[in-house]
């Protein structure tokens, strides 16, 4: 597989430097990327840097993971308006173990294949050295002018809030270049790749060894991704979409991308799986004669859920959706976990009623005019009751009187109530 020409059909390549393809071509080559260690988990926001990695290990190439340990202690200028909170060296410990456990799914750390991926630290080789070092061994590479150029420098700069730029972000990027100094002298490590905004850093750092070592060190960037829409990529109502399960549930997960637009799919689908051209190719053709079906989101959705979490937690989101969207049996319900159950009906209308009721046995009559307002009055729970157009737990109810105890409650806590085909209510007891 030729790693160029792969992420260009994919759409993977805003920027690369002269002589990236004939070294790529010339021997197998090692190459990084920075991710920031500043929570417990990636979220889809660094998955386009992972699958750019991913596809570097399919091509026969050596990956390399940095974690900013040291950087994420400082924070990067890079499209940012402001300086991020900084983290101590535990809390950055454990976001780096959670990280690697996640990057497992996406490349091979543990075989004994030469192209085999690596995790490093910045904070390994950062840590020990002192500022006078750093200044005298790398700072003198670098001048000021140069540094100023950059655009992250300049945006930060010309802020019309006037905040300014600390030197600590200033020296962002020297501090960056010297990881990728460390790295092509260490692990000889030729190519650092990224997003677009990273580009003036990644550059940087290929001056740095230039002009230190006399070798010669390779950038490639992917463009940042958006949405058709103008709208953020990645982010939700409730904030980013995230890799960690306790963060975002497999089934919030799947729901995202099954609800992206028609464009974003297709784009997405070459950016965030490992389908290959022809199969693509195909899925567009089979979507655009027949767009309500939606077969590129469907795919989409799929295979980035089972690569994030699992074919069993896929097959639990299509079911807990068909729930929500289509006749799925009272038998889907109870098999739901709570969390999955408040994933799906997130949204729906919710009451709380004493579970005290539950423990004696309560007509479903009084409790959805009463004590739950489901309908305003019992005559018009009568005649949907007797039109058939009631369920409790995805069970019709027969009669109105029929009386509910603690064995109906869903994870001993939840009765479902559907009004007509559409319109659900949520009773949460306690």
């Amino acid at each position: 597989m030729d790693f160029i020409e792969e992420l260009q059909w994919r759409g993977m390549i805003h920027s690369i430097m002269p002589g990236t393809e004939e070294q790529l071509k010339k021997e197998m080559t090692s190459a990084y990327v920075g991710i920031d260690p500043t929570a417990d988990s990636l979220h889809i926001g660094h998955l386009v840097s992972v699958m750019m990695l991913k596809h570097f290990q399919r091509a026969g190439h050596k990956p390399i993971a940095l974690i900013g340990g040291a950087t994420g202690m400082i924070g990067d200028p890079s499209g940012k308006s402001a300086e991020r909170n900084l983290l101590d060296e535990a809390a950055l410990r454990h976001n780096q173990d959670c990280i690697k456990n996640q990057l497992r799914k996406f490349l091979d750390f543990d075989s004994n294949a030469l192209n085999a991926a690596e995790l490093v630290n910045n904070y390994d080789w950062m840590k020990d050295y002192s500022f006078l070092n750093f200044i005298r061994d790398i700072g003198k590479h670098i001048t000021v002018n140069y540094m100023m150029a950059k655009d992250s420098v300049k945006k930060r700069l010309s802020n019309e809030s006037n905040v300014g730029m600390s030197f600590t972000e200033f020296s962002y990027q020297l501090l960056q270049g010297f990881d990728f100094l460390h790295l092509y002298q260490e692990k000889n490590c030729k190519l650092q790749m990224g997003g677009s905004d990273q580009w003036g850093n990644i550059t940087t750092g290929t001056e740095l060894i230039r002009r230190k070592t006399g070798g010669e060190a390779f950038a490639l960037v992917c463009p940042l991704i958006t949405k058709a829409d103008g709208g953020k990529f990645g982010k939700t109502e409730s904030g980013n979409v995230w890799l960690d399960r306790r963060y975002t549930s497999p089934y919030k997960f799947y729901q995202f991308w099954l609800n992206v637009s028609d464009a974003d799919a297709e784009k997405y689908i070459k950016i965030f799986t490992a389908i290959d051209k022809a199969e693509i190719d195909a899925l567009v053709a089979e979507h655009n004669n027949a767009p309500g079906l939606r077969p590129l989101q469907k795919r989409l959705a799929k295979e980035v859920t089972v690569m994030v979490h699992s074919e069993e937690d896929y097959n639990a989101a299509v079911e807990a959706s068909s729930i929500l969207f289509g006749n799925a049996t009272s038998e889907a319900l109870k098999k739901l976990d709570e969390e999955t159950l408040l994933a799906v009906f997130d949204g729906v209308p919710q009451f709380t009623v004493s579970k005290d009721l539950f423990k004696s046995g309560v007509k479903a009559i009084e409790l959805l005019t009463e004590t739950a307002a489901v309908f305003p009055s019992k005559g018009e729970m009568r005649k949907l009751v007797q039109a058939g157009g009631v369920s409790i737990n995805k069970e019709k109810l027969e009669n109105q009187d029929e009386v509910l105890d603690e064995s109906k409650l869903l994870n001993n806590k939840y009765l479902l109530v559907q009004k007509g085909k559409k319109n659900y209510y949520l009773l949460t007891v306690e």
